[in-house]
């Protein structure tokens, strides 16, 4: 599949040669980060003939990703516009008997649940809510609509004073009073009182009702056949605060709310998919052994099984993204594999076809594993539509009838990257120094770089830890290589695609031996001659935040750092997080009162005094995944020794920092000027220059 599609991508580009032959081709800018364009979440119409999927950019007023809904028939590969307008749209489902499409729509701050009848294109809004609807799912019958939606709920009140306060005064906010574990979130702030249910709504629109409710919450509404009951996932055992990966599924009733639990093991169950004759439950999750990283699992359990069967024992990838094959005897996933991502067919004996390598293309920023996909039909009637990855395009969307040939039916950014000089991709795989375990690797070559030993190197390290870079195109990666950055990222060790043991290596033990994994890399890259070795460096975030930091502790190799939301301290993290409570329980398994040892040796606070490498310091002011005091402790550390450093926050920004494009230009370029200032090429040439 990747020479089909690779070949369908040359014939994209030779299509604008003749436009652009005589001009000469430019590096990628900052600005041409706002124009680039990608296809996700396709869906097939019912009957297989249309494609629906999201068309999605960049909005340079609104400074965020703007989505409109397009439709591609299966047969021509013709696309053109359904939904469009001023706000963003996305979510969208088709009913059961094809009528009717479901989609969410976000216009001047408002988010509402519509429904769009196709044949005469009219459209209403379904209902009224207080905030943004989530996983809405249609009935089989096509009555009735269930989605997520937060419910407010009531927290602890203190203090009974009441002064008489004037109608025009100006007095203090009121107190904030919190009695919950989990008090703030990342991306969402302080949260509110209540939590997530499901509700039921007429298809036609009318009010909303509750079907769930109590317990943590209840979220991931999936139908029964028969259209009588919902299968939904929560936890409602006591204290879930104190075990927040812990989740069951039940089976409610959509006419009475009764509930009752479908799996009781310790551990993540999830993804609740009953099969087309509803006969037998699919879902995803594993036994809860305390590990930081354990792989994700696919069971079934039918009228026949007195237990679940477990049908990926010999599959030794994560999966997600389930459905059932129309005909009900087999399941389809998203598997992640050696750095791509695949989409799988799992038979009901266990047995695992691949059926589509290098999805992916939907993460913009940094080259993440991230694509969708959507089947539809069996045999030569099977419809398959998914967003492709490739390191030359953001994702554009892909269809393939039956056994016959993928066709690539869009064309989204060719006006624009056909005019620039885009780096060349290679691949690496690298024995670690540390044991010789094979570590696969990519890098980004710019146009007009030589093997003369001169060039500057980037190493680009991934977060989570346990997550997977890929091979696709990202702007952040652009970026550096078009300013002649030979631009270097890995799979270390903890990296998930590689099994389950492979990501475990890091587990109690990072960082560490991915750090070992990672110099390798850079040394294999050293060895091909294109880089100076004065002129390396190194940046990172999140659990890439980590390793960057550990790095500059452990080695002087690096001219510059850029440390992009670190963790410093897992002491701090473990006790104001909004993850805490993972880190103690899975990740150091013990409280910090306990242990501090154990902390200690985990967190790259321990190194900082061997630090001597110039650090940029980055964090969102609104970042509670690893939140600003994590950055702060190492900032606070480099000034206290004279290590030139600095320390840059970014207003309103989450964890994710370059979610607003904008963000994302500013973090690539602060990034840049900051190892500017310090590559020892450039202060060489500058002391010339003034001499």
């Amino acid at each position: 599949m990747r020479s089909l599609l690779c070949a369908a991508f040359l014939a994209l580009g030779t299509a604008t040669a003749a436009t652009t032959a005589a001009a000469e081709l430019r590096p990628f800018s900052a600005d041409d980060v706002f124009e680039l364009e990608w296809a996700r979440a396709p869906e097939i119409a019912p009957d297989r003939s249309q494609v629906l999927w999201i068309r999605t950019g960049y909005d340079r007023r609104s400074d965020r990703p703007r989505g409109a809904l397009w439709i591609t028939d299966v047969a021509t590969g013709a696309s053109e516009p359904l939904v469009t307008g001023p706000g963003s749209y996305h979510s969208p489902r088709f009913s059961p008997d094809g009528t009717r499409l479901a989609y969410i729509a976000s216009e001047s701050g408002k988010t509402h649940l519509r429904m769009r009848w196709l044949a005469s294109g009219r459209e209403t809004i379904v209902a009224d809510l207080d905030s943004a609807p989530r996983q809405v799912a249609w009935s089989p019958d096509s009555t009735t609509l269930a989605f997520t939606l937060f419910t407010p709920g009531e927290g602890l009140t203190l203090g009974k004073a009441k002064p008489h306060k004037p109608d025009d005064a100006r007095w203090a906010d009121p107190m904030r009073v919190i009695d919950d574990l989990v008090f703030r979130f990342d991306g969402r702030g302080y949260l509110k009182e209540g939590a997530d249910q499901v509700y039921v709504v007429p298809a036609h629109g009318g009010t909303p009702r509750a079907v769930t409710e109590g317990g943590d919450g209840f979220s991931s509404p999936a139908w029964s056949a028969d259209g009588k009951t919902l299968y939904v996932v929560g936890n409602d055992g006591p204290d879930p605060e104190l075990d927040p990966i812990e989740s069951e599924i039940y089976a409610v009733d959509v006419a009475t709310g009764a509930r009752r639990a479908l799996t009781d093991r310790d551990g993540p169950d999830r993804s609740p998919t009953p099969s087309p004759d509803g006969t037998t439950l699919a879902w995803l999750g594993y036994d809860d052994e305390r590990r930081a990283y354990q792989q994700t699992e696919l069971y079934v359990q039918g009228p026949d099984d007195n237990a679940p069967r477990w049908l990926t024992a010999d599959f030794d990838h994560g999966l997600s993204s389930l459905s059932w094959r129309d005909d009900g005897q087999a399941l389809l996933a998203q598997a992640t594999v050696r750095g791509q991502l695949h989409l799988v067919e799992i038979d009901l004996e266990g047995n695992v076809t691949t059926l589509l390598r290098d999805m992916g293309g939907t993460s913009l920023g940094r080259p993440y594993g991230s694509g969708d996909h959507a089947v539809r039909g069996t045999g030569a009637e099977r419809v398959m539509a998914w967003t492709v990855a490739d390191p030359l395009r953001p994702a554009e969307l892909a269809i393939q009838v039956g056994t016959g040939p993928a066709r690539i039916v869009t064309d989204l950014n060719s006006d624009l990257l056909g005019e620039i000089a885009l780096p060349r991709m290679e691949e690496l795989t690298v024995p670690s120094r540390l044991d010789g375990l094979p570590i696969q690797a990519w890098m980004a070559i710019p146009a007009g770089v030589s093997a003369d030993g001169t060039a500057p190197l980037l190493l680009e390290i991934h977060g989570g830890p346990f997550a997977m870079y890929t091979p696709a195109f990202a702007a952040e990666i652009q970026r550096y290589a078009a300013e002649g950055y030979v631009t270097v990222w890995a799979n270390p060790r903890g990296s998930t695609g590689y099994g389950e043991a492979f990501a475990q290596e890091i587990d109690e033990a990072y960082p560490g031996p991915d750090h070992e994994d990672l110099m390798s890399v850079v040394d294999a890259v050293l060895a091909q001659g294109w880089v100076d070795e004065k002129r390396l460096f190194i940046t990172g975030g999140s659990g890439g935040g980590v390793l960057s930091a550990y790095a500059t502790g452990m080695t002087d190799r690096f001219a510059a750092a850029a440390v992009i939301k670190p963790v410093i301290n897992w002491f701090t993290m473990a006790l104001a997080g909004d993850i805490g409570v993972v880190v103690s329980r899975h990740w150091i398994r013990g409280n910090p009162w306990e242990n501090p040892q154990k902390y200690f040796d985990r967190s790259p606070i321990r190194v900082v005094g061997n630090v001597t490498t110039p650090t940029l310091v980055m964090v969102g002011e609104e970042d509670w995944r690893t939140p600003a005091w994590e950055a702060e402790q190492w900032y606070t550390a480099l000034k206290m020794q004279g290590v030139p450093s600095a320390y840059v926050r970014v207003p309103g920004a989450s964890h994710t920092i370059a979610a607003r494009p904008s963000n994302l230009v500013a973090k690539v370029d602060t990034i840049m000027a900051w190892f500017e200032k310090y590559d020892p090429a450039k202060v060489s040439n500058k002391g010339e220059a003034e001499e």
